[in-house]
């Protein structure tokens, strides 16, 4: 089955002279008209499916950062090594510096250049469970070459401790984390500090501007407003906006470069802004994402200051997508080289002929991939760049092009263990649904020529309130499809990234007509012969798990099993105050009401959409899965429901990983849970 990519129809010279003199000329990603070549080659003939681990393990490389100059290339990686490190190339010798950083206890996370000469990073332990992760992930400094040790600028959780550290002044307290990081050469970086009320939930965060070769931190709070949930910077570092929320309501604040007086833009209800900010370009210029059309799908505007409100005329819209994207540059605030986007799949248009030649050149390699580049010095012949290409088949490959002798280096794959050619196809479709309301509907096709309709999974995605997925390589997905199920992601009415009107279609809808869109795109996908009917579980995690209890009640003829981990089982527990949970007081007192429902007023509907009410109606066999420090849905969940199917007659198959949280974040656990699936599936969809 063949993959439909969109297509963008514009001219990046236009969309830099819209940028410029606010001429708007849009440039419109029409709907899906192209199409995305299959990764080449058939499948090949195996005797053995691809082991489980080869889905759930740790990349072979975590990330890859260029210097601001191209010169340096850092790669975070554990190869060779117990632990994840930051290894740094030379793009000039093609050689490796050195290890920048590595503990022998903790695993390097997120990693960015603050200039040429300096790197940070915040650390996480990935032999240890969600759980078992701190709170707070820390903030260190590393010259490139790792001399002169690292320093300590951020504290982590004092239950968790790092070998092998150096430290200068003491660091600033758990509870900053990194928020921004400037443009340009200087030795700053912007963190946060998150400040809590007496009874422990957050009020505002603070900005603070953090020099990372001294550790001195500067206060970028004064005269901002109360209660601040979020930053934004320009390309500078100088705080431009803020998001401020409290009581139910929410604003915009703008502040002023000349007097840096803050000044309100826009006040509204939770759920209900007018706009959304996006980003500020080098010239101050604010742009944000407003809601329009028929399905309320947002489009890219600039802000008019003079009237108060965005321009009606849009630079960016993806019709049947919301914006989700933002103009490239080499470094934020510098000349907009190009527009990427992401639809059904990411695509990006370059505006300059030399970097459009490259990305064609690019594509041809790996036909059938999103090649995304990042790029340095990227108008001059001495380029440097790093292309990311993957698909929905391939994982990822990471390749080195330089300018200098026009070569392309393979620095290595995500996944060794993941051959491209056994992996399945993932199409993507609109479905209507028994309303007329057209849901998109994910479909992961297992490899090879099928002989008649499959066994089905629909895989329900959490959230809810969330954007499912995209064109790419998804580990769930393939696993499902490598073991011979066709895996059905319907992104049901209340998911966002396809407009505002499928997604307030969701609004007070749990139980009710979202649970209809799973079983409306499960009949679609066995009308068209994909599909055996009488060979259908239902999987989930979080609400996905909810989803996958309450098709069970609501659907029991659809679906022959059901997977549910980390799962709610009783929505009335969600209004409710524990201190175990991480929900504030904020969210069960005007998030909850608005999008499931009032706890008082609705109780009666909440009661109807409550799983563990209803265990007497669930005959199927159930898989249930828990992290026992779960802080966002709380053990109480899966217990009630452990409890009331046993009592049922129907006791689940259960499962509970003691260092986990809300979700499986140790490898071993991974690997356990999903060969647990594969054995439960196996024995309830093996035979008709």
């Amino acid at each position: 089955m063949t993959f439909k990519r969109s297509g963008i129809l514009g001219r990046g010279q236009q969309w830099r002279q819209a940028l410029a003199s606010c001429s708007w000329l849009a440039i419109v990603l029409a709907a899906p008209a192209s199409l995305l070549a299959q990764v080449t080659g058939p499948a090949s003939p195996v005797a053995a499916p691809v082991p489980v681990q080869a889905f759930f393990s740790r990349p072979q490389i975590e990330s890859v950062r260029l210097s601001p100059s191209g010169r340096w290339l850092a790669v975070s990686t554990a190869a060779g090594a117990a632990r994840v490190g930051v290894v740094v190339l030379d793009l000039q010798t093609m050689k490796p510096l050195g290890v920048a950083a590595r503990f022998g206890d903790a695993d390097i996370g997120d990693v960015y250049w603050v200039n040429d000469e300096t790197l940070v990073f915040t650390i996480q332990d990935n032999t240890r469970g969600g759980a078992d992760q701190r709170f707070w992930p820390g903030l260190f400094a590393v010259n490139r070459d790792g001399h002169g040790g690292v320093r300590q600028l951020v504290d982590v959780d004092g239950s968790f401790v790092t070998a092998g550290r150096t430290v200068g002044r003491p660091p600033l307290a758990v509870n900053h984390e990194l928020l921004h990081v400037p443009a340009g050469a200087g030795n700053e970086v912007i963190v946060g500090e998150y400040v809590a009320h007496r009874a422990g939930q957050a009020a505002t965060i603070n900005a603070k501007r953090l020099d990372v070769s001294n550790g001195r931190a500067t206060n970028l709070s004064f005269g901002a407003p109360p209660d601040v949930r979020q930053w934004m910077f320009d390309a500078k570092g100088e705080p431009k906006l803020v998001f401020t929320r409290a009581d139910g309501r929410g604003a915009y604040h703008w502040r002023d470069a000349a007097t840096g007086a803050w000044r309100v833009l826009a006040e509204f209800e939770n759920y209900r802004a007018p706009w959304t900010p996006r980003f500020v370009d080098g010239a101050g210029a604010l742009f944000v994402a407003v809601s329009a059309g028929t399905e309320g799908t947002s489009e890219l505007r600039r802000f008019d200051f003079a009237s108060g409100k965005p321009v009606s005329a849009a630079l960016v819209s993806t019709p049947g997508f919301d914006f989700n994207g933002g103009v490239i540059s080499e470094t934020p605030g510098s000349q907009a080289l190009g527009v990427r986007v992401t639809t059904d799949a990411e695509t990006t248009v370059w505006f300059e002929p030399r970097l459009q030649a490259l990305q064609k050149k690019a594509d041809g390699r790996l036909p059938g991939h999103v090649n995304r580049i990042t790029c340095r010095r990227c108008l001059d012949d001495d380029i440097t760049a790093v292309v990311y290409s993957y698909s929905d088949r391939d994982p990822g490959q990471y390749t080195i092009f330089t300018g200098r002798d026009e070569q392309w280096r393979k620095l290595g794959d995500t996944l060794a263990g993941i051959d491209p050619r056994r992996m399945g196809n993932t199409d993507f479709e609109r479905v209507r649904m028994r309303d007329g309301l057209e849901v998109p509907v994910w479909v992961t096709q297992p490899a090879g020529k099928a002989e008649g309709p499959r066994p089905a999974v629909v895989l329900v995605h959490g959230g809810p309130w969330v954007r499912g997925r995209s064109w790419n390589w998804n580990a769930d997905a393939q696993f499902l499809a490598s073991r011979g199920y066709v895996v059905i992601e319907p992104e049901f009415r209340g998911s966002r990234g396809y407009g505002q009107r499928l997604y307030r279609a969701g609004w007070r809808q749990w139980g009710l007509s979202m649970q209809d869109d799973l079983v409306d795109a499960l009949q679609w996908a066995v009308g068209k012969g994909w599909v055996d009917p009488a060979r259908v579980c239902i999987a989930g995690a979080s609400y996905g798990g909810y989803a996958t209890l309450m098709g069970l009640v609501r659907h029991p003829q659809a679906y022959r099993c059901g997977v549910a981990w980390v799962a709610v089982t009783d929505p009335r527990l969600m209004y409710k105050w524990t201190h175990i949970s991480d929900q504030t007081d904020e969210i069960r007192a005007h998030d909850y009401p608005t999008l499931i429902g009032d706890p008082v007023k609705d109780l009666a509907m909440l009661e109807a959409a409550t799983p563990v009410l209803h265990a007497r109606a669930i005959k199927a066999p159930v898989m249930m899965a828990v992290g026992t420090a779960d802080r966002r849905v709380p053990l109480e969940h899966g217990q009630r429901m452990r409890a009331a199917l046993t009592e049922a007659g129907n006791p689940p198959l259960w499962l509970a990983y003691p260092d986990e949280g809300h979700g499986f974040f140790k490898t071993e656990n991974r690997v356990d849970f999903m060969t647990q699936v594969e054995s439960f599936l196996a024995q309830h969809l093996g035979k008709r």
